[in-house]
């Protein structure tokens, strides 16, 4: 019997190619500390590597349970040496409430950050070998960083280390490294953040500014690293793992990363072979493929957009921009689920336009289709977070986006699961609120409030006023949708009024039902200011401004969405 934690929320190793100075678009370092340039192909999917490798143990036997909490180890009297030896444990649905025992020969506590309180469901005397490690990352456009070179500095200011790399089509930066409390639900901390983009700052070339507004999604994980009983402090702690073997027969792995996972694994496993007299064969691990490898190959997502709905000569102009978004979903589909993405692509929904055929989108601007809800539930998961996070990425990704998203994939879980409408009710409440704690969108709601003060000259607050009373024609110190809708019809543009009230929703701050003088001047302010970017009341109003006697279309959709 194992005892997992399901991993934390930290970004893969990546391979280290070279030490390099340089000047770039991106980067521009004067005097040039002792960087390393990152390689982005050693990275790697966190979430559907864990997932891969828990499907792969149950496609070789192993019995496995989601959302299982250990109440309490079980043990018995060995008659040999009338000791008592580990012998189960007992268990808990936490989605249900019910307990059950679960008897073995073996027990592994393989748990993570949580790997002293199950050693203490052993032994309440046993001494802690595990000291958690918050490492808050945060996450930024792509247009920061290349597509295919990443950066890392081992001497920042503090001594801390920070990179910034490309990741799922954004760019990924970290990381902090402070003691922590375990908890199953760490929140990234303002201070945190600025301290990466600060740090950031200092690579970036003078023409690009980073702004607190450009981060997407923030969030907090943390790291199981064994203590060296002579270190000072976590940021010294190896990252080595350590296998424990305690009298009553509890075998406990701590420490390592993903890099020497299966090593970790081979060397549990024989540690358990030797002590309980298990008998196994020899170690499998070394070429073994995961879920989805055996036949996967570069070229695969070919064979998705061929078989899948899209052409195989060049598209028409005209649907030149689908067929490139429909490429994205092919190669994401292949590099995400390797040769189960046929699976995936075989549940798409007819989207019923000529192109692509299948395949119809979570949210326009990330290449997450419907049928990933679908095929997710067969893949164990049980909750809307299961989906925005771990099986998706959208939450890590732009929680604005996951927050899009969110209505529609409880309804298609509610659908597959046979969820009551106040159990969708629940879901959406809950992944949204571990959007706003967890992933960073209380930072948002913090850039701009009704309290954020106004620092503009009085040249702004006379060309925003001016603007402002571009829509506000009667002067009455507020706008509404119908005030916006009569701008738009001057121009001849058509808005749907349900993206219209979102607009002026993200801006009305005391929820009056309409956007005041004041608020739009904290708006303003706050974009100057660097706190808030990807306004669409922003872009809108300033386009109108500017375009009212053009007709022309004024673009509303997200721009970076950031916090």
């Amino acid at each position: 019997m194992i005892v997992s934690d399901s991993g934390d929320r930290d970004i893969g190793d990546i391979s280290v190619v070279t030490h390099f100075c340089t000047t770039s678009p991106w980067l521009e370092v004067t005097p040039a500390p002792p960087l390393v340039l990152l390689s982005a192909a050693g990275q790697h999917n966190d979430a559907r590597m864990n997932l891969a490798i828990a499907l792969t143990a149950a496609r070789y036997g192993a019995a496995t349970a989601n959302y299982m909490e250990v109440v309490s180890l079980l043990k018995k009297k060995d008659p040999e040496t009338g000791k008592e030896r580990v012998s189960g444990a007992r268990c808990k649905d936490v989605l249900t409430g019910q307990e059950f025992d679960v008897r073995a020969k073996c027990v592994i506590n393989a748990t993570g950050p949580f790997t002293d309180s199950v050693r203490k469901m052993d032994d309440s005397n046993a001494a802690a070998i595990c000291q958690p490690s918050a490492g808050v990352h945060i996450v930024m456009p792509g247009y920061y960083s290349p597509e295919s070179m990443g950066l890392l500095d081992p001497a920042t200011s503090d001594g801390r280390v920070i990179f910034f790399l490309p990741w799922e089509k954004m760019t990924i930066a970290g990381t902090t490294d402070s003691p922590t409390d375990i908890t199953s639900h760490p929140i990234p901390s303002e201070e945190d953040i600025n301290f990466i983009l600060n740090e950031v700052r200092n690579y970036l070339s003078c023409d690009v500014e980073v702004r607190r507004g450009d981060v997407l999604a923030a969030w907090s994980g943390i790291r199981p690293l064994v203590i060296d009983p002579k270190s000072a402090d976590t940021q010294s702690i190896s990252r080595n793992h350590v296998v424990d073997v305690s009298e009553s027969g509890l075998i406990t792995i701590a420490g390592g990363k993903w890099t020497t996972y299966r090593s970790m694994a081979e060397d549990t496993v024989d540690a358990a072979i030797k002590i309980h007299n298990l008998k196994a064969g020899p170690s499998r691990t070394v070429g073994l493929f995961l879920q989805g490898g055996k036949d996967w190959s570069p070229t695969l997502y070919i064979r998705l957009v061929q078989d899948y709905g899209l052409e195989s000569e060049e598209p028409h102009p005209e649907r030149l921009s689908n067929a490139v978004l429909f490429l994205q979903v092919a190669q994401h589909l292949a590099t995400t689920y390797g040769d189960k993405a046929f699976e995936v692509a075989k549940m798409a929904s007819v989207t019923g336009k000529r192109w692509p055929i299948v395949g119809v989108r979570l949210v326009s601007e990330f290449p997450y289709i419907e049928a990933e809800v679908k095929y997710g539930i067969k893949e164990y998961a049980c909750t809307a977070v299961d989906m925005i996070s771990r099986r998706t990425r959208l939450a890590f990704l732009n929680v604005q986006a996951a927050e899009e998203a969110l209505p529609r994939i409880v309804e298609l879980m509610g659908r597959e699961l046979n969820w009551s409408e106040s159990k969708k009710q629940e879901e959406l409440e809950t992944a949204t609120k571990f959007l706003y704690y967890e992933m960073g969108y209380k930072s948002r709601s913090e850039q701009l409030t009704d309290r954020s003060e106004i620092s503009l000259l009085p040249s702004d607050i006379d060309r925003y006023t001016k603007r402002f009373h571009k829509f506000d024609e009667d002067e009455k110190g507020f706008i509404t949708i119908v005030d916006v809708q009569r701008v738009l019809e001057n121009i001849n543009v058509q808005m749907d009024e349900n993206t219209l009230h979102e607009i002026l929703n993200e801006v009305d701050l005391n929820k009056n039902g309409q956007v005041e003088l004041n608020e739009f001047l904290q708006l303003m302010s706050a974009i100057q200011k660097g706190r808030v970017s990807g306004s669409r009341l922003a872009i809108l109003m300033k386009t109108a401004e500017e375009n009212l006697d053009q007709r022309v279309p004024i673009p509303v959709d997200r721009s970076c969405g950031g916090l």
